[in-house]
Protein backbone atom coordinates (compact mmCIF):
# COMPACT_ATOMS: atom_id res chain seq x y z
CA UNK A 1 0.00 0.00 0.00
CA UNK A 2 1.31 3.53 -1.11
CA UNK A 3 0.75 6.50 0.88
CA UNK A 4 -1.39 8.14 -1.60
CA UNK A 5 -3.76 5.23 -0.70
CA UNK A 6 -4.30 6.31 2.66
CA UNK A 7 -6.61 8.65 3.58
CA UNK A 8 -8.91 8.98 -0.14
CA UNK A 9 -11.13 11.93 0.69
CA UNK A 10 -14.09 9.98 -1.05
CA UNK A 11 -13.49 6.81 1.26
CA UNK A 12 -12.57 9.14 4.27
CA UNK A 13 -16.56 10.66 3.49
CA UNK A 14 -17.81 7.62 2.74
CA UNK A 15 -16.69 5.90 6.50
CA UNK A 16 -17.33 9.44 8.33
CA UNK A 17 -20.74 9.03 7.24
CA UNK A 18 -21.31 5.63 8.52
CA UNK A 19 -19.19 6.05 11.32
CA UNK A 20 -22.08 9.49 12.17
CA UNK A 21 -24.54 6.84 11.41
CA UNK A 22 -23.92 4.60 13.69
CA UNK A 23 -23.36 7.16 16.86
CA UNK A 24 -26.68 8.45 15.77
CA UNK A 25 -27.98 5.19 15.95
CA UNK A 26 -26.47 4.35 19.11
CA UNK A 27 -27.49 7.51 20.89
CA UNK A 28 -31.35 6.81 20.00
CA UNK A 29 -30.96 3.03 20.84
CA UNK A 30 -31.73 2.31 16.98
CA UNK A 31 -30.86 -1.18 17.61
CA UNK A 32 -32.15 -2.31 13.97
CA UNK A 33 -29.42 0.35 11.73
CA UNK A 34 -27.32 -1.07 15.09
CA UNK A 35 -27.11 -4.46 13.70
CA UNK A 36 -27.30 -3.55 10.14
CA UNK A 37 -23.92 -1.47 10.58
CA UNK A 38 -22.12 -4.90 11.95
CA UNK A 39 -20.88 -7.04 9.97
CA UNK A 40 -23.33 -10.20 10.49
CA UNK A 41 -21.24 -12.81 10.80
CA UNK A 42 -19.98 -14.92 13.48
CA UNK A 43 -15.87 -13.52 13.33
CA UNK A 44 -17.21 -10.36 14.21
CA UNK A 45 -16.08 -9.47 17.44
CA UNK A 46 -17.05 -6.51 20.12
CA UNK A 47 -14.80 -6.49 23.28
CA UNK A 48 -16.87 -3.88 25.47
CA UNK A 49 -16.47 -1.93 29.02
CA UNK A 50 -17.49 -5.00 30.61
CA UNK A 51 -18.36 -8.00 28.27
CA UNK A 52 -16.78 -9.61 25.01
CA UNK A 53 -18.64 -10.46 22.74
CA UNK A 54 -17.97 -13.26 19.55
CA UNK A 55 -20.33 -13.45 16.59
CA UNK A 56 -23.09 -11.57 15.84
CA UNK A 57 -25.74 -13.10 17.65
CA UNK A 58 -24.09 -12.56 20.67
CA UNK A 59 -23.81 -8.83 19.88
CA UNK A 60 -27.60 -8.71 19.04
CA UNK A 61 -28.29 -10.56 22.69
CA UNK A 62 -26.47 -7.80 24.05
CA UNK A 63 -28.09 -4.96 22.30
CA UNK A 64 -31.52 -6.20 23.74
CA UNK A 65 -30.83 -6.54 26.90
CA UNK A 66 -29.09 -3.93 27.70
CA UNK A 67 -30.57 -0.34 28.84
CA UNK A 68 -32.25 2.48 26.78
CA UNK A 69 -31.46 4.95 29.25
CA UNK A 70 -28.28 7.14 29.18
CA UNK A 71 -26.74 6.83 25.90
CA UNK A 72 -26.06 10.06 25.07
CA UNK A 73 -22.33 11.31 24.83
CA UNK A 74 -20.37 14.17 23.64
CA UNK A 75 -17.59 12.82 21.20
CA UNK A 76 -13.93 13.92 21.35
CA UNK A 77 -10.49 13.50 19.47
CA UNK A 78 -12.15 11.51 16.56
CA UNK A 79 -9.81 9.86 14.23
CA UNK A 80 -10.57 8.58 10.88
CA UNK A 81 -7.94 6.92 8.98
CA UNK A 82 -8.91 4.42 5.43
CA UNK A 83 -6.51 2.09 4.00
CA UNK A 84 -7.30 1.97 0.52
CA UNK A 85 -10.98 1.44 -0.95
CA UNK A 86 -12.01 -0.76 1.66
CA UNK A 87 -10.90 -1.15 5.34
CA UNK A 88 -10.89 2.09 7.72
CA UNK A 89 -10.24 2.16 11.88
CA UNK A 90 -12.43 5.28 13.16
CA UNK A 91 -10.99 5.85 17.27
CA UNK A 92 -12.80 8.14 19.32
CA UNK A 93 -13.44 9.25 23.03
CA UNK A 94 -16.67 9.94 24.58
CA UNK A 95 -17.93 11.31 27.70
CA UNK A 96 -21.01 11.26 29.29
CA UNK A 97 -23.06 13.64 31.10
CA UNK A 98 -22.60 13.19 35.25
CA UNK A 99 -19.49 10.88 34.92
CA UNK A 100 -15.52 11.73 35.19
CA UNK A 101 -15.02 8.94 33.59
CA UNK A 102 -13.43 9.12 29.66
CA UNK A 103 -14.68 6.69 26.93
CA UNK A 104 -12.94 5.04 24.15
CA UNK A 105 -14.12 3.13 21.20
CA UNK A 106 -12.05 2.02 18.30
CA UNK A 107 -14.22 0.07 14.87
CA UNK A 108 -12.21 -1.50 12.18
CA UNK A 109 -14.41 -1.09 9.21
CA UNK A 110 -14.74 -3.23 5.94
CA UNK A 111 -16.20 -1.88 2.68
CA UNK A 112 -18.65 -5.29 0.95
CA UNK A 113 -20.98 -5.43 -1.00
CA UNK A 114 -23.88 -4.15 0.95
CA UNK A 115 -21.78 -1.02 2.55
CA UNK A 116 -19.61 -0.41 5.62
CA UNK A 117 -19.29 -2.71 7.94
CA UNK A 118 -17.61 -2.84 11.75
CA UNK A 119 -15.73 -6.16 11.63
CA UNK A 120 -14.76 -5.27 15.02
CA UNK A 121 -15.02 -2.90 17.83
CA UNK A 122 -13.43 -2.01 21.17
CA UNK A 123 -15.06 -0.05 24.05
CA UNK A 124 -13.83 1.05 27.33
CA UNK A 125 -13.38 3.38 30.28
CA UNK A 126 -10.90 4.90 32.15
CA UNK A 127 -10.49 5.50 35.68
Amino acid sequence: MTTEQIDKPDVVAEVTAAFHRYEAALVSNDIAVLDELFWDDTRTVRLGAGENLYGMEQIRAFRAARPAAGLMRQLRNTVITTYGDEFAVCSTEFTREGSQRIGRQQQSWVKFPCGWRIVAAQVSLMS
